[in-house]
């Protein structure tokens, strides 16, 4: 994922240069000479980073947040020209962070507001009485959380007990949590394949708590 990601920075880069190349000086409504661009490849620029900057850092991310209030002329008459240098700057800045390693960690707190939201359902649907529904939710709240981490330990997918015998084998939790994490998926189980006699809400309170405990310790 972030080799792709890493080449459609440098694309958009390169995009980024061709579209400085196509400025020429010409004459202003208003009197004057001002830089204009190639409008098309401006647009169609734009819209692939915002793409990018979403997917990279998340829509609550600064850079993504800048570069949309960005794209607003600063006053009346602008050039699009001035646009794409501010644009420009907010672009290598995010591509800068994302070599250097920084943008993980803004991804990461975008997918814990997600991850609070799904339990937060989770909870909901089990005081409404649907705890089926709710075990499943936390349950592939946990898997997700499985598969983040064994991303960034470059530990391969697979079916969750694989995954989580993985994490412990390379020591990133313990063989206590494992045991807890082969509960928990028993549970999303039984739930999934519609067997809620063999837990209780009780158990399923447990499990939205350890989930929780365990996206805090550990991602």
């Amino acid at each position: 994922m972030n080799k792709k990601l890493a080449q459609r920075f440098n694309e958009l880069k390169d995009q980024l240069d061709t579209i400085e190349h196509t400025k020429q000086r010409v004459n202003g409504a208003m009197g004057g000479t001002i830089d204009k661009i190639d409008s098309e490849l401006f647009t169609s620029w734009k819209v692939k980073v915002r793409n990018l900057l979403v997917t990279a850092c998340g829509e609550k991310s600064q850079h993504f947040q800048a570069f949309t209030a960005s794209e607003k002329k600063s006053y009346s008459g602008e050039s699009e020209y001035s646009i794409k240098k501010r644009l420009g700057a907010i672009f290598d800045a995010a591509k800068e962070d994302f070599e250097g390693g920084y943008l993980n960690s803004l991804k990461q707190l975008v997918q814990a507001e997600v991850f609070d939201s799904e339990l937060e359902q989770a909870e909901e649907l089990l005081k409404s009485g649907y705890k089926l529904a709710s075990a499943v939710i936390a349950g592939v709240v946990l898997e997700t959380a499985l598969r983040d981490l064994c991303s960034d330990n470059n530990i391969p997918h697979g079916k969750l007990d694989t995954m989580n015998s993985q994490l412990a084998k390379q020591g990133l939790y313990t063989k206590l949590q494992q045991k807890r994490i082969t509960a928990i998926a028993d549970i999303r189980n039984s739930a999934a394949h519609g067997n809620p006699e063999l837990f209780s809400e009780t158990d399923v309170e447990n499990m939205i708590r350890d989930v929780e405990d365990f996206l805090l310790n550990h991602m």
